[in-house]
């Protein structure tokens, strides 16, 4: 794992723009944002952890891993299908590994490149492989690409926060919209606090109820 260093300029900006949650940059002080930089890997791995428990993600990649040594391409193209579900994948999510593989191993997608892309067209590129989701590609822009500006909304628990943090019935496109602009540019360390907010890690003051 990688640690993103960020610095004074995030969270104070953060508290300008939203009091509510400087209050709890205050109350939770500095959160580590921990990155997996291989992205091949963390792909697979997000691949490997679809509508499967935490445990049981944890179990099948701990197989996959020290079955294959390295996860990268190659190994997993070496492995094959019967291997790759002796370590517990289902067979479409083997099938997604392996388009995966492929894909990289002929050069139709690029990890660098895609590394280099702006957001929106990383997005993109991450979508177009099977078994990747909205969701997933924007995880692995923030845990994997390290990017600034990320803030789901596909993701419940930023969902959850923000409606702790600001007692929202239910979060909108067009409010949660209004939320990635105020904390732009800085929405990754945005979403590391409302994940805490989430978790029920940070006491909240009674505020009134806001639609």
């Amino acid at each position: 794992m990688t640690v993103v260093e960020y610095g004074d300029e995030a969270t104070d900006w953060l508290r300008s723009r939203d009091p509510a949650l400087g209050a709890v940059i205050d109350a939770v002080g500095h959160i580590r944002w921990e990155v997996d930089p291989d992205l091949f890997a963390a792909l697979t791995h997000h691949i490997v952890g679809q509508q499967i428990s935490t445990k049981a993600q944890a179990a099948i990649w701990a197989r996959l891993r020290e079955g294959l040594g390295t996860v990268d391409a190659p190994h997993v193209l070496a492995c094959g299908p019967d291997r790759l579900r002796a370590f517990g994948l289902s067979q479409r999510k083997v099938d997604y590994v392996l388009d995966f593989a492929r894909r990289v191993h002929e050069g139709s997608f690029d990890l660098e490149g895609v590394a280099r892309l702006p957001d929106d067209e990383a997005i993109a590129a991450l979508t177009a492989l099977h078994g990747v989701g909205e969701w997933t590609a924007e995880m692995t822009l923030l845990f994997t690409l390290q990017r600034p500006n990320v803030l789901s909304y596909k993701d419940l628990g930023i969902q959850r926060g923000l409606c702790l943090l600001h007692r929202h019935r239910r979060l909108t496109p067009t409010l949660f919209a209004r939320y990635r602009r105020r904390y732009a540019p800085f929405c990754s360390v945005a979403s590391l606090y409302l994940w805490k907010v989430a978790g029920g890690e940070v006491p909240l003051p009674g505020r009134k109820e806001t639609p």
